[in-house]
């Protein structure tokens, strides 16, 4: 059951974080239209999450050590954190400005992406510092590059 819950919840939240934030940037880079981001958080809140954890279910059962009632509760774990941690991103842009919502969300998301990473850090006694810098910069890398193809979609179809 531990084995379960840490898996679900540590993939569910950085998986749900990351995609969302580099959705939610895209779009907004695309059409800065709340309608639009909203939407997209929605649609990746659930449809990503059923993908997500029919992956980490297909991935668990490909171990042959873990039990069919792990592998269940490891993909409804996935499930569960995913959807959470993309739905809260709706948060921010019902209650400000889209362009302020969007920075915000940078800020949740690398707020708790960092305290993560601290915590499996100090969990394989690991410094932290290298485990906490080399996850932002892949989620701050994911979010750059989402605003970048926003524009580059923005400018070549006219949006």
């Amino acid at each position: 059951m531990k084995h379960a819950f840490r898996s679900g919840c540590s993939f569910g939240l950085t998986s749900g974080i990351i995609t969302t934030l580099g959705l939610i940037v895209g779009l907004h880079s695309i059409t800065d239209s709340r309608l639009v981001v909203i939407g997209g958080i929605l649609t990746i809140a659930v449809v990503d999450a059923f993908s997500d954890s029919l992956g980490m279910h297909m991935a668990q059962e490909s171990q042959n050590y873990i039990t069919h009632k792990t592998v269940w509760m490891t993909t409804v774990y996935t499930f569960l954190f995913k959807f959470i941690f993309s739905a809260i991103f709706i948060i921010p842009v019902l209650v400000f400005e889209l362009h302020a919502a969007i920075i915000v969300s940078i800020m949740v998301g690398i707020y708790l992406i960092f305290l993560v990473s601290l915590i499996i850090a100090r969990e394989r006694n690991e410094k932290p510092y290298i485990v906490i810098s080399e996850h932002i910069v892949i989620a701050l890398f994911v979010v750059i590059i989402a605003h970048y193809i926003g524009l580059f979609i923005s400018s070549t179809f006219g949006c």
